[in-house]
């Protein structure tokens, strides 16, 4: 009974581990999310630079996992080609040494006077949770969070290591014995490393428990080859079937460069070593020399770091072979135009949700463009009808529908990987703008439809009517030109001045109608095309509302007062004494009614 409470310890130390590894690099994402895109996206074809940044961006997250997935993410939204992604693979290989070299500080040996001693894991993990829970709980703001994550996924991490390398040192006879047939068979240890490391999904927290034996009961060097040969190959397969699910080819071929890579090296290890030990450059001595942590890190290290440096300069063969290997599979024509702009919404890179909410702004902008575009082409069919234009808003419309179901869901999946209050409110915002302009889009149609009807009765409207209504679609132009390219900018000054103008159009709009009535109760209009034009009218009103609602969702963005209190906004809005406010609704009035006509002074939500 003892033993399985001994086995407890030992898996709930390996948990902790797993799961401070976990929150640690999800700190690190949030942190350095944005720095990470821009620097992976200005890779160029130098497959050296491009070495150099993936190992900086994995030594940031701890993962060279999350490297690739992410680096495989960007391939598929058009950010990096696929050769130049292969430099970023090699060196995510090597940047994930690094998790190791942080681990060997249990191997710290200083007295309790020396500085050093701060560093030793028994001290390091209690203060790292204590700097953690401060920031979390008593410091406000984005950074201090980041940090605090960072902080507490640190101390959970050497606290795991703490708790294994207790567990383990009670069954040291037993380890010792199975390091020992590692020693007697390489290709056993081999198949272990892959083996665990395929269950586990990290290459660090495999050789973190390889630190953890080599701290408690000594490793030989005969030992671990092996494991860690088979941890690299593990590592890259795990890699290779997460990044296939629903890539495209040339994603696919980026997971087969760092497959075919992986193999090489291992290949290359296995002879160096054999070659090596065959001709006594390294002896016995070396061979069955113990190793503590710090002894296996560097193992690991040069393992990692010695086949990426050879290797470096025949990455376009390893690109030449992945590209014989996956073949392209162009889409059909009709749905480059989706694809191109769905691309953007890869799946990957949902794991760094800072990232993927870039993405899917970037992918809304291009809704706005469609609704936008839709917007001006069915206004343009009430006065000269083009029957190609028609069909073109139909397919727009199907466009728009689509990237908006895939936005949203998209949006959704990243709800299990957001952590930071910020990354939440910006999900929300953007399902909010993405309906806005899947909704005028909406409106565009109904606009053409009620013009089409129209012109089937074979009437038309009076000339003061189409001139009423030129002016209307005029001021509902603008509002949506700005609307559209405040969202795109983000710009805060420009979201203030959509208000005053929605409300002018809002009185520009009760005058059309009222105009309208008079001169359908003197005969000028007849019923049947006043009521199209009763419904054009509205449907420009509700494209100038949907304008109102976005606007007040990138202020509330900067100002978290609004969110949820959008409407008594507005209100207090309408009957302030904002001298800007009235200022650009009174400039906008004269504008758009007669250029002599006085503006009220008061407006009434």
């Amino acid at each position: 009974m003892d033993t399985f409470y001994k086995i407890i310890a030992l898996l709930g130390g390996l948990a902790m581990f797993l799961y401070g590894m976990r929150v640690m690099g999800d700190g690190l994402k949030s942190c350095s999310g944005s720095a990470m895109k821009a620097a992976l996206a200005k890779v160029t074809s130098k497959p050296a630079l491009g070495f150099l940044l993936g190992t900086l961006v994995t030594c940031m997250i701890q993962s060279s996992t999350a490297t690739i997935v992410l680096t495989v993410g960007l391939v598929g939204a058009g950010f990096l080609t696929f050769r130049q992604s292969i430099g970023i693979v090699l060196g995510a290989n090597v940047g994930t040494a690094i998790t190791a070299q942080i681990i060997r500080l249990m191997d710290l040996q200083a007295g309790s006077s020396s500085l050093l001693y701060l560093f030793n894991a028994e001290n390091l993990a209690p203060i790292a949770l204590i700097v953690g829970i401060v920031l979390l709980m008593f410091i406000h703001g984005s950074s201090a969070q980041n940090v605090g994550t960072i902080a507490i996924g640190f101390g959970v991490l050497f606290m795991g290591l703490i708790f294994m390398s207790d567990a383990v040192s009670s069954f040291g006879d037993a380890l010792s014995g199975l390091l020992t047939a590692f020693e007697g068979s390489h290709f056993l240890g081999f198949l272990a490393g892959t083996a665990v490391t395929g269950v586990i999904q990290s290459s660090s927290a495999v050789i973190g428990i390889l630190q953890t034996f080599a701290s408690s009961v000594g490793v030989h060097l005969s030992g671990i080859v092996g494991v860690i040969i088979g941890v690299n190959i593990g590592d890259c397969l795990t890699t290779f079937l997460v990044c296939r699910i629903g890539a495209k080819p040339e994603q696919i071929r980026t997971v087969t460069v760092h497959v075919i890579y992986n193999i090489c090296a291992a290949l290359l290890l296995t002879v160096a070593l054999a070659v090596l030990r065959g001709t006594g450059v390294v002896g016995d001595g070396l061979w069955y020399a113990t190793l503590d942590s710090g002894g296996v890190a560097n193992v690991h290290g040069l393992f990692r770091l010695i086949p990426a440096v050879l290797f470096l300069p025949l990455s376009g063969v390893f690109a030449r072979l992945a590209e014989k290997l996956v073949p392209d599979k162009p889409a059909p024509p009709e749905y480059l135009d989706i694809v191109e702009n769905l691309r953007e919404l890869d799946s990957h890179l949902v794991t760094n949700p800072r990232i993927a909410l870039d993405q899917a702004s970037h992918l809304i902008g291009h809704m706005a463009d469609v609704a936008l575009d839709n917007y001006l082409i069915a206004t343009g069919q009430l006065f000269e009808f083009d029957p190609k234009q028609t069909e073109r808003i139909s397919r727009r419309e199907a466009l728009l529908d689509r990237m908006a179901d895939a936005t949203n869901q998209y949006l959704v999946n990243l709800s299990s990987h957001i952590t930071l209050a910020s990354d939440n409110r910006t999900q929300s915002y953007l399902m909010k703008a993405l309906s806005c302009f899947e909704r005028i889009g909406d409106l565009a149609v109904d606009i053409e439809h009620d013009s089409q009807h129209m012109r089937e009765s074979g009437k038309s409207i009076s000339e003061q009517a189409q001139v009423d209504l030129q002016n209307t679609i005029s001021a509902v132009t603008d509002i949506l030109r700005l609307s559209v390219n405040t969202f795109k900018e983000n710009d805060i000054s420009s979201a203030r001045a959509v208000e005053p103008l929605e409300e002018v159009i809002d009185d520009l709009i009760e005058a059309m109608k009222a105009r309208h009535v008079d001169r359908m109760t003197k005969g000028i209009c007849d019923v049947y095309t006043g009521i199209q034009y009763q419904n054009i009218l509205q449907s420009l009103e509700r494209v100038s509302d949907q304008c109102s609602d976005l606007a007040v969702y990138i202020l509330s963005q900067a100002d978290s007062a609004i969110t949820g209190q959008e409407h008594q906004y507005l209100h207090d809005l309408h009957h302030s004494d904002n001298e800007t406010y009235r200022k650009m609704f009174r400039e906008n009035y004269q504008k758009y009614f007669h250029p002599a006509a006085e503006a009220p002074e008061t407006k009434n939500s």
